[in-house]
Protein backbone atom coordinates (compact mmCIF):
# COMPACT_ATOMS: atom_id res chain seq x y z
CA UNK A 1 0.00 0.00 0.00
CA UNK A 2 1.07 3.56 -0.71
CA UNK A 3 -0.66 6.42 1.10
CA UNK A 4 -0.85 9.95 -0.31
CA UNK A 5 -0.88 12.73 2.28
CA UNK A 6 -2.50 16.15 1.88
CA UNK A 7 -2.41 18.82 4.58
CA UNK A 8 -3.96 22.20 5.27
CA UNK A 9 -0.97 24.53 5.82
CA UNK A 10 -3.22 27.12 7.49
CA UNK A 11 -4.57 24.73 10.14
CA UNK A 12 -2.69 24.97 13.46
CA UNK A 13 -1.29 21.57 14.33
CA UNK A 14 -1.10 20.26 10.75
CA UNK A 15 2.70 19.96 10.70
CA UNK A 16 3.16 17.94 13.92
CA UNK A 17 0.20 15.76 12.92
CA UNK A 18 1.73 15.16 9.49
CA UNK A 19 5.07 14.15 10.99
CA UNK A 20 3.44 11.89 13.58
CA UNK A 21 1.34 10.16 10.94
CA UNK A 22 4.38 9.58 8.70
CA UNK A 23 6.16 7.96 11.65
CA UNK A 24 3.14 5.77 12.45
CA UNK A 25 2.90 4.61 8.83
CA UNK A 26 6.62 3.88 8.59
CA UNK A 27 6.53 1.72 11.73
CA UNK A 28 4.02 -0.49 9.94
CA UNK A 29 5.93 -0.63 6.68
CA UNK A 30 3.48 1.56 4.78
CA UNK A 31 4.94 3.82 2.11
CA UNK A 32 3.73 7.42 1.84
CA UNK A 33 4.10 10.41 -0.47
CA UNK A 34 3.24 14.09 -0.05
CA UNK A 35 1.24 16.32 -2.33
CA UNK A 36 2.87 19.69 -3.18
CA UNK A 37 1.15 21.60 -0.35
CA UNK A 38 2.03 19.02 2.29
CA UNK A 39 5.58 18.89 0.97
CA UNK A 40 5.90 22.68 1.24
CA UNK A 41 4.62 22.48 4.82
CA UNK A 42 7.06 19.73 5.79
CA UNK A 43 9.98 21.16 3.82
CA UNK A 44 10.48 18.02 1.73
CA UNK A 45 9.89 16.75 -1.82
CA UNK A 46 6.36 16.36 -3.12
CA UNK A 47 4.64 14.51 -5.93
CA UNK A 48 2.91 16.33 -8.77
CA UNK A 49 -0.89 16.13 -8.71
CA UNK A 50 -1.20 13.90 -11.79
CA UNK A 51 1.36 11.42 -10.41
CA UNK A 52 -0.11 11.60 -6.90
CA UNK A 53 -3.52 10.30 -8.02
CA UNK A 54 -1.99 7.51 -10.09
CA UNK A 55 0.54 6.28 -7.50
CA UNK A 56 -1.42 6.19 -4.24
CA UNK A 57 -3.93 3.60 -3.03
CA UNK A 58 -5.43 5.80 -0.31
CA UNK A 59 -5.45 9.59 0.07
CA UNK A 60 -5.38 11.15 3.55
CA UNK A 61 -6.28 14.80 4.16
CA UNK A 62 -5.13 16.45 7.40
CA UNK A 63 -7.17 19.42 8.58
CA UNK A 64 -10.96 19.33 8.84
CA UNK A 65 -14.11 19.09 6.77
CA UNK A 66 -13.00 22.08 4.69
CA UNK A 67 -9.74 20.31 3.91
CA UNK A 68 -11.71 17.25 2.77
CA UNK A 69 -13.78 19.40 0.42
CA UNK A 70 -10.59 20.93 -0.98
CA UNK A 71 -9.10 17.43 -1.42
CA UNK A 72 -12.19 16.30 -3.34
CA UNK A 73 -11.75 19.23 -5.71
CA UNK A 74 -7.98 18.98 -6.12
CA UNK A 75 -7.90 15.20 -6.65
CA UNK A 76 -10.49 15.34 -9.43
CA UNK A 77 -11.50 11.95 -10.82
CA UNK A 78 -10.13 9.97 -7.88
CA UNK A 79 -12.06 6.71 -7.34
CA UNK A 80 -9.98 5.43 -4.42
CA UNK A 81 -10.65 5.80 -0.67
CA UNK A 82 -10.11 9.24 0.89
CA UNK A 83 -9.63 9.56 4.66
CA UNK A 84 -9.73 12.70 6.76
CA UNK A 85 -7.86 13.33 9.98
CA UNK A 86 -9.35 16.21 11.92
CA UNK A 87 -6.73 18.37 13.57
CA UNK A 88 -8.87 19.27 16.55
CA UNK A 89 -12.20 17.52 17.00
CA UNK A 90 -14.28 15.02 15.05
CA UNK A 91 -15.92 16.33 11.89
CA UNK A 92 -18.71 14.77 9.86
CA UNK A 93 -16.41 14.05 6.91
CA UNK A 94 -13.26 13.09 8.77
CA UNK A 95 -12.29 9.53 9.66
CA UNK A 96 -10.66 10.18 13.03
CA UNK A 97 -8.93 12.88 15.05
CA UNK A 98 -5.23 13.68 15.42
CA UNK A 99 -5.30 11.78 18.73
CA UNK A 100 -6.02 8.51 16.93
CA UNK A 101 -3.12 8.31 14.49
CA UNK A 102 -1.82 4.98 15.75
CA UNK A 103 -5.25 3.38 15.47
CA UNK A 104 -5.64 4.84 11.98
CA UNK A 105 -2.25 3.56 10.77
CA UNK A 106 -2.97 0.13 12.23
CA UNK A 107 -6.32 0.00 10.43
CA UNK A 108 -4.60 0.76 7.12
CA UNK A 109 -2.03 -1.96 7.76
CA UNK A 110 -4.59 -4.59 8.76
CA UNK A 111 -7.38 -3.63 6.37
CA UNK A 112 -9.63 -2.67 9.26
CA UNK A 113 -11.63 -0.12 7.33
CA UNK A 114 -14.44 0.25 4.80
CA UNK A 115 -15.56 2.93 2.35
CA UNK A 116 -18.76 4.93 2.31
CA UNK A 117 -19.79 5.85 -1.23
CA UNK A 118 -21.05 9.44 -1.28
CA UNK A 119 -23.13 11.14 -3.95
CA UNK A 120 -21.69 14.15 -5.77
CA UNK A 121 -23.56 16.93 -7.55
CA UNK A 122 -22.82 17.78 -11.18
CA UNK A 123 -23.56 21.49 -11.50
CA UNK A 124 -23.79 23.64 -14.63
CA UNK A 125 -24.05 27.41 -14.45
CA UNK A 126 -25.71 28.45 -17.71
CA UNK A 127 -25.19 32.15 -18.32
CA UNK A 128 -27.72 34.20 -20.26
CA UNK A 129 -24.84 34.93 -22.66
CA UNK A 130 -24.56 31.23 -23.55
CA UNK A 131 -21.43 30.61 -21.45
CA UNK A 132 -21.48 27.39 -19.40
CA UNK A 133 -19.40 26.76 -16.27
CA UNK A 134 -19.27 23.30 -14.67
CA UNK A 135 -18.60 22.32 -11.05
CA UNK A 136 -18.71 19.29 -8.76
CA UNK A 137 -20.05 19.50 -5.20
CA UNK A 138 -19.94 17.07 -2.30
CA UNK A 139 -22.09 19.04 0.15
CA UNK A 140 -24.25 21.59 -1.63
CA UNK A 141 -24.77 24.44 -4.04
CA UNK A 142 -26.31 27.67 -2.80
CA UNK A 143 -28.00 30.58 -4.52
CA UNK A 144 -28.42 33.48 -2.08
CA UNK A 145 -29.00 37.22 -1.91
CA UNK A 146 -25.96 39.33 -2.58
CA UNK A 147 -25.17 42.86 -1.42
CA UNK A 148 -28.80 43.84 -0.89
CA UNK A 149 -30.51 43.11 2.41
CA UNK A 150 -33.79 42.31 0.66
CA UNK A 151 -35.36 38.92 0.16
CA UNK A 152 -34.88 37.44 -3.29
CA UNK A 153 -37.37 35.67 -5.53
CA UNK A 154 -36.14 32.27 -6.69
CA UNK A 155 -37.75 29.78 -9.03
CA UNK A 156 -37.03 26.07 -8.56
CA UNK A 157 -37.92 23.54 -11.24
CA UNK A 158 -37.69 19.74 -10.91
CA UNK A 159 -37.56 17.64 -14.08
CA UNK A 160 -38.79 20.64 -16.12
CA UNK A 161 -41.80 21.11 -13.84
CA UNK A 162 -42.07 24.20 -11.65
CA UNK A 163 -41.71 23.32 -7.98
CA UNK A 164 -42.08 26.67 -6.25
CA UNK A 165 -41.39 30.38 -6.33
CA UNK A 166 -39.45 31.05 -3.14
CA UNK A 167 -39.20 34.38 -1.35
CA UNK A 168 -36.22 33.87 0.92
CA UNK A 169 -32.62 34.77 1.64
CA UNK A 170 -31.62 31.94 -0.68
CA UNK A 171 -31.94 28.29 -1.59
CA UNK A 172 -29.70 25.27 -0.95
CA UNK A 173 -29.54 22.05 -3.00
CA UNK A 174 -27.71 19.45 -0.91
CA UNK A 175 -26.62 15.83 -1.02
CA UNK A 176 -27.18 13.52 1.98
CA UNK A 177 -23.58 14.31 2.96
CA UNK A 178 -24.43 18.01 2.82
CA UNK A 179 -27.45 17.55 5.10
CA UNK A 180 -25.07 18.02 8.05
CA UNK A 181 -23.57 21.23 6.60
CA UNK A 182 -25.22 24.53 5.56
CA UNK A 183 -28.63 22.89 5.09
CA UNK A 184 -28.65 21.80 8.74
CA UNK A 185 -27.99 25.38 9.86
CA UNK A 186 -30.91 26.50 7.66
CA UNK A 187 -33.29 24.05 9.37
CA UNK A 188 -33.05 21.13 6.95
CA UNK A 189 -33.34 17.49 8.08
CA UNK A 190 -30.49 15.09 8.72
CA UNK A 191 -30.23 12.38 6.06
CA UNK A 192 -28.33 9.10 6.11
CA UNK A 193 -25.39 9.22 3.64
CA UNK A 194 -26.55 6.13 1.76
CA UNK A 195 -30.02 7.53 1.00
CA UNK A 196 -30.55 8.09 -2.74
CA UNK A 197 -31.96 11.59 -2.39
CA UNK A 198 -31.35 15.31 -2.86
CA UNK A 199 -32.47 18.02 -0.46
CA UNK A 200 -33.83 21.48 -1.30
CA UNK A 201 -33.73 23.82 1.70
CA UNK A 202 -34.88 27.46 1.67
CA UNK A 203 -32.81 29.92 3.72
CA UNK A 204 -34.98 32.07 6.02
CA UNK A 205 -38.11 31.85 3.82
CA UNK A 206 -40.71 34.63 4.01
CA UNK A 207 -43.50 32.05 4.42
CA UNK A 208 -43.34 29.29 7.03
CA UNK A 209 -45.14 27.00 4.56
CA UNK A 210 -41.98 26.87 2.43
CA UNK A 211 -40.23 23.88 3.96
CA UNK A 212 -37.26 21.70 3.07
CA UNK A 213 -38.03 19.06 0.46
CA UNK A 214 -36.44 15.62 -0.01
CA UNK A 215 -36.56 14.23 -3.56
CA UNK A 216 -34.99 11.45 -5.61
CA UNK A 217 -31.37 11.89 -6.64
CA UNK A 218 -32.47 10.92 -10.14
CA UNK A 219 -34.10 14.34 -10.39
CA UNK A 220 -32.74 17.29 -12.34
CA UNK A 221 -33.09 20.61 -10.54
CA UNK A 222 -32.96 24.10 -12.05
CA UNK A 223 -32.66 27.33 -10.06
CA UNK A 224 -33.17 30.80 -11.52
CA UNK A 225 -34.52 34.25 -10.74
CA UNK A 226 -36.51 36.76 -12.77
CA UNK A 227 -36.60 39.37 -10.00
CA UNK A 228 -35.36 42.66 -11.45
CA UNK A 229 -35.25 44.34 -8.05
CA UNK A 230 -33.11 41.87 -6.07
CA UNK A 231 -29.87 42.64 -7.91
CA UNK A 232 -27.07 40.12 -8.54
CA UNK A 233 -27.16 37.02 -6.33
CA UNK A 234 -24.28 34.93 -4.99
CA UNK A 235 -23.75 31.37 -6.20
CA UNK A 236 -21.45 29.10 -4.17
CA UNK A 237 -20.31 25.48 -4.48
CA UNK A 238 -19.36 23.78 -1.18
CA UNK A 239 -18.53 27.23 0.17
CA UNK A 240 -15.60 27.53 -2.28
CA UNK A 241 -16.37 29.09 -5.64
CA UNK A 242 -18.38 32.30 -5.33
CA UNK A 243 -19.85 33.82 -8.48
CA UNK A 244 -22.37 36.57 -9.14
CA UNK A 245 -25.60 35.42 -10.78
CA UNK A 246 -27.63 37.82 -12.89
CA UNK A 247 -31.13 37.75 -14.30
CA UNK A 248 -31.42 35.16 -17.06
CA UNK A 249 -28.69 32.87 -15.62
CA UNK A 250 -29.71 29.32 -14.70
CA UNK A 251 -28.17 26.75 -12.34
CA UNK A 252 -28.75 23.13 -13.35
CA UNK A 253 -28.05 20.37 -10.81
CA UNK A 254 -28.06 16.60 -11.25
CA UNK A 255 -26.33 13.54 -9.82
CA UNK A 256 -22.72 13.24 -10.92
CA UNK A 257 -21.39 10.09 -12.54
CA UNK A 258 -18.50 10.35 -10.08
CA UNK A 259 -18.64 9.36 -6.42
CA UNK A 260 -16.64 10.27 -3.33
CA UNK A 261 -15.27 7.23 -1.46
CA UNK A 262 -14.99 8.19 2.19
CA UNK A 263 -12.82 5.88 4.30
CA UNK A 264 -14.34 4.75 7.61
CA UNK A 265 -12.59 2.78 10.35
CA UNK A 266 -14.29 -0.44 11.44
CA UNK A 267 -16.61 0.32 14.33
CA UNK A 268 -17.16 3.94 13.32
CA UNK A 269 -20.36 5.16 11.71
CA UNK A 270 -22.37 8.19 10.61
CA UNK A 271 -24.62 7.72 13.64
CA UNK A 272 -21.66 7.75 16.01
CA UNK A 273 -20.54 11.02 14.40
CA UNK A 274 -24.03 12.45 14.95
CA UNK A 275 -23.99 11.48 18.62
CA UNK A 276 -20.57 13.02 19.18
CA UNK A 277 -20.90 16.13 17.04
CA UNK A 278 -24.44 17.03 18.11
CA UNK A 279 -24.04 15.95 21.72
CA UNK A 280 -26.92 13.47 21.66
CA UNK A 281 -27.44 11.60 24.91
CA UNK A 282 -29.22 8.36 25.68
CA UNK A 283 -32.22 8.31 27.99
Amino acid sequence: MKVGLLANPHKPGSLPTLRALCDALERRGIKWVLDPQAAALAGGPGVAAEDFCREVDVAVALGGDGTMLHAMESLGHFDKPIAGINVGRLGFLTTCTDRELEEFAEALASGGYSTSKRTLLAVCLCRATGEQLRFTALNEVTLARGATGRLVSLCARVNDEILNQYRADGLIVATPTGSTAYSLSAGGPLISPDAGVFLITPICPHSLSQRALVLSDGSEIELSSDDDDCGPMLFTVDGRESLWIKQGDRICVRKSERSFHLLRLDGGSFYEALRQKLGWQGV
